[in-house]
Parts: C-alpha cells; structure tokens; sequence
C-alpha cells in the first residue's frame, strides 16, 4: 500500500562539516556549504492518526533508512521542475511517548529557492508529508490483515479504539510541501498498490468521486460476503468437531481467499451432510394385508 504521512519542517540554515560531507555523498558536483540551505523534518511516527492508522514502531528503522537519498518536491508532483530539496540523513526518535523519524534535508540557495526558504524560515511553508510503500496493514484488535476479520477502524471493541497497523516498509519515494497535513502531528494519506497513484486521488483529480463512491460501497458488499463465508466456515468446522478450536478455525478462515473459502465451504456441507443424514421424524410400519372382511376389524 502506499502511503503518505504529514510532517513538519524545522529550519536550521547552514550545514555543518559533518552536514556537507553528507550533502556532497549525494550530489555530483561538490558544493559549499554558503550554497547550500538544510533544514530538518519530522517525518512519520507511530501515533495514530485521522484515518485510524499509525506506523508499527518496529517499521520505523528500515523506513528511515529508505528515505535516505529521497527527493523533496511540493504537493507530491513528481516531476523534475518541483524537485527542490534531498534527505540526507535520518534518525528514529522517541519524544513524549511517540517515536518517530527525523530527518534532514538539503536545497541549493538562489532563484526560486530563495523564496522557499524564506517561507521556511517565516513559519509559512511548515507542513510536509511523506510517500511511501508499506506491504501489510494489520488489525490492532485481534493481529489479523485489516480487511479480513471484520473490525472497523475507529470503533470501539471492549474500550479499546480499532487501528490499522502499516508494518514491512518496501520502499519510500519523497517528502513534500503540502498546504493541508491530513494528521495532527504526521499525518497519513493512504491507498492500495505498490506505489502507484491511488483511485482515491485519481477520483478526486479527475473528479470520479460518483464512480469512486459505488466501487467503494461494492467492496464494502464484497467484504460483507467474505465475513459470511468465513463464519459459515467456522459453524461447518465446529459442527463436525474437527478437533480444533473457533480461534483457530477463524485465524484460517481469515487468511482464505473467497473463492477458497466457497469450496471449502461446499466440501464441509458435503461432509456434515454424509455424517448426520436426515431422518422422518416417524418411523414407518410394516404394510398389513387386509382381508375381504378387514375393514371391520377392530
């Protein structure tokens, strides 16, 4: 899935030796560091956000350690003429209970860039999101994929608020200046794909939000159908005492594509069908003959 996280930017200036080492590692003519801005970012944490779903702290690492190298452009455009800054160096931090990816990110001064920097400088340009890939989104409540067992982001089950858990980083592509965050404090944009733009955004874009609107409410039935199948599964499983317990009769059920679940489904009412046979509630009796005189026998 890819995903894009809101952050903040904090102004520094002018790099330090140490900065410039770094800056020049990544361009391919050196530079000094009176032609070179970097500022710092706070990037994606694991809190969650307004969309129910925060990083798993675990992820934050190997997400970091993407990012380095990864362009800076403005409102996720990815063309050459919006790149306008790089990441050089990132780091994973707690604060106040949160852990999160700081990052630093370098820009030539001059032209344009002047400009930016002064709305850097001046507290105007101070959102950035992130875009990146993650490959799975999991359950808060119960571990499962979210999607396949059922809970719904934002509810509440026993007091505890549902989330979706993004987890295994696969790559990260920019970080951007944006006018709106989408999360208080490193916001979350999210869509399906390995990086590719979303059907959300393209929706929005193109304006498709009808179209969107019914693909949306015909997955929501297609995910209505799967619960059916899998708690069909389940009932089947324990009424033949398979000898394994509803977790774990669930946790297979969830893990089962549709279609692997019609069949297995079908398989299992053949089964209970050949174990537990209908029978007439009332026995039949032997047929009698009856005689020419048997109508008045009593």
């Amino acid at each position: 899935m890819q995903v894009t996280k809101a952050a903040e930017a904090a102004t520094h200036g002018t790099p330090s030796p140490l900065q410039m080492e770094a800056i020049n590692a990544l361009a391919k003519a050196a530079l000094t560091p009176e032609q070179v801005y970097v500022f710092s970012l706070r990037l994606c944490d694991d809190q969650m956000d307004r969309d129910f779903e925060r990083f798993d702290p675990a992820a934050l690492p190997e997400l970091a350690r993407l990012f380095r190298g990864k362009t800076g452009v403005v409102d996720h455009q990815w063309r050459a003429e919006k790149q306008i800054a790089r990441i050089f160096e990132t780091q994973v931090l707690q604060e106040d209970g949160a852990s999160y990816i700081r990052a630093w990110a370098y820009m030539r001064r001059g032209g344009e860039n002047d400009q930016i920097i002064a709305d850097i400088e001046a507290g105007i340009k101070k959102e950035v999101s992130v875009g990146c890939a993650m490959g799975r989104a999991v359950c808060s409540i119960c571990g499962s994929d979210y999607g396949s067992c059922g809970h719904q982001k934002g509810e509440c089950y026993d007091g505890q608020m549902c989330c979706a858990i993004l987890r295994e980083p696969m790559d990260a592509y920019e970080f951007s200046f944006v006018a709106v965050p989408a999360q208080r404090e490193a916001g979350v944009l999210k869509a399906a794909g390995n990086g590719d733009v979303t059907l959300k955004t393209l929706a929005e874009r193109f304006g498709a939000q009808r179209e969107y609107r019914e693909l949306k409410a015909l997955a929501e039935l297609g995910k209505q159908y799967q619960k059916q199948l899998q708690d069909s599964v389940v009932r089947l499983g324990l009424a033949l005492d398979l000898g394994a317990p509803e977790p774990v009769l669930r946790s297979i059920a969830a893990g089962a594509k549709a279609e692997d679940l019609t069949v297995l489904k079908t398989a299992l009412e053949e089964r209970l069908a050949e174990s537990m046979p209908l029978t007439r509630q009332l026995g039949g009796t032997p047929a009698r003959e009856e005689g020419l005189e048997s109508g008045f026998l009593i």
